[in-house]
């Protein structure tokens, strides 16, 4: 597999931040590599705590929402400018589904840098999107990821729904 994840915004304030999405990254993936060799079952521990933050902020934004189950009202609050431009995504919203696409991920950035194997990358990928679903959890939505960058696709997709 090859991963391709070239980067094509390149604003000041995208590029900050993407420095810090990278940063999380990376603590991620020498976490993971620590507690893989300290013999604890790293992959667990990884996506329960990944979970748990994302239904954290999950909570927060479904305050957010002011009680709207509108999934458009949902996409306001979850996907700010700067983040739609960190990630280079695309939506499409209803009343009752958020579609997401990206099209650049600082955190395969991130872990390509470090010298993660594609195998490795697309497994802390799909660590790092359990926040996600802990966020969908929060908020009475279903979850769904299809194409990933890190598994060598040209884009993420990302589907929440009522």
């Amino acid at each position: 597999m090859s991963i391709v994840n070239d980067a094509k915004i390149n604003e000041e304030k995208v590029s900050i931040n993407r420095a810090a999405i990278e940063h999380r990254a990376l603590w991620l993936g020498f976490l993971f590599d620590e507690m893989e060799k300290a013999g604890a079952d790293a992959e667990s521990i990884c996506r329960r705590a990944v979970r748990r933050c994302g239904r954290f902020h999950g909570e927060l934004h479904k305050a957010n929402c002011g009680g709207s189950e509108d999934c458009r009202v949902f996409k306001e609050v979850f996907l700010t400018e700067l983040g739609l431009k960190t990630f280079e995504m695309e939506t499409v919203q209803t009343e009752k589904e958020l579609n997401v696409t990206f099209h650049y991920c600082p955190l395969v950035s991130a872990w390509k840098k470090a010298g993660f194997s594609d195998e490795r990358i697309a497994m802390l990928c799909d660590i790092a999107m359990e926040g996600d679903r802990g966020i969908a959890d929060k908020n009475d939505m279903k979850f769904e990821l299809g194409d990933t960058i890190a598994k060598g696709c040209a884009t993420c997709r990302m589907k929440m729904s009522r």
